[in-house]
């Protein structure tokens, strides 16, 4: 007979959403679901932060769009603060610097309000578990708007490496760094693994030594520094989907 006391807890979900219909959609699908509960609503970002830090909450599903405090500056508070809590940013997708404000300020998780709900739940399972995962929809985009801004920071700058850069090659080996820029480029362990002709093992050793070198929260967060770093050529495309560790 099982122990029932030893039966995992479901994931905590706060949902934050300015519109009452979206929040009630979630909510009513979440229900159905064993291993995800609501743990609360918020209509704008302070009331979020709060709520984060009372119900304890393992995942919050973020609009950005809010009046008071939006978005991008909940995730930022509620990343940067002791409740351990990942963000899922659930956005329309009609505003690429909320969205790009949004994957600095901390967000593990890029979704768009017409996804399936059972991908978006998927989704919150993901990021829960301490992995990262961009919609296709989006990744397209949030490269772009890395490229533009890389070119762009790039030549404004004087001539020499950029403080990422520095940052980067003065903590990692150059294996590392080849790893990295492949991470970059989007690339799963698997695909790192075929690139470089080791195992896959082995690729995720060396993810788990980025993280820690580089004081990175994530996967995400290692592609953000590969660009900024310069790592990542000008236009080169990443693939879409998940970001796994």
């Amino acid at each position: 007979m099982s122990d029932p006391t030893s039966a995992p807890h479901p994931v905590r979900v706060v949902l934050v959403d300015d519109q009452p219909l979206v929040r009630t959609a979630l909510r009513m699908v979440m229900a159905e679901t064993e291993d995800l509960l609501v743990a609360g609503e918020a209509s704008d970002g302070a009331e979020a932060v709060r709520l984060v830090e009372e119900t304890g909450a393992d995942v919050v599903v973020m609009d950005l769009r809010m009046p008071g405090t939006d978005g991008v500056e909940a995730t930022r508070r509620i990343t940067e603060g002791r409740s351990g809590a990942r963000v899922v940013v659930l956005t329309t997708f009609d505003d690429d610097d909320h969205v790009y404000g949004a994957l600095h300020a901390g967000a593990s998780g890029f979704l768009v309000k017409d996804m399936a709900m059972d991908d978006i739940l998927a989704a919150v399972r993901v990021v829960a578990a301490g992995d990262a995962l961009i919609a296709p929809a989006v990744t397209g985009r949030l490269i772009k708007e890395f490229t533009r801004r890389t070119r762009d920071a790039a030549s404004a700058a004087p001539d020499g490496p950029t403080p990422a850069a520095r940052h980067v090659a003065g903590r990692t080996t150059g294996r590392e760094r080849e790893v990295l820029t492949l991470v970059g480029r989007g690339l799963s362990n698997g695909e790192i693994a075929a690139e470089l002709h080791i195992t896959p093992a082995t690729v995720k050793t060396y993810v788990t030594r980025l993280l820690a070198k580089l004081d990175a929260r994530d996967r995400v967060h290692l592609v953000i520094l590969a660009y900024e770093a310069g790592l990542v050529a000008t236009g080169a495309a990443a693939s879409p989907g998940r970001v796994d560790g």
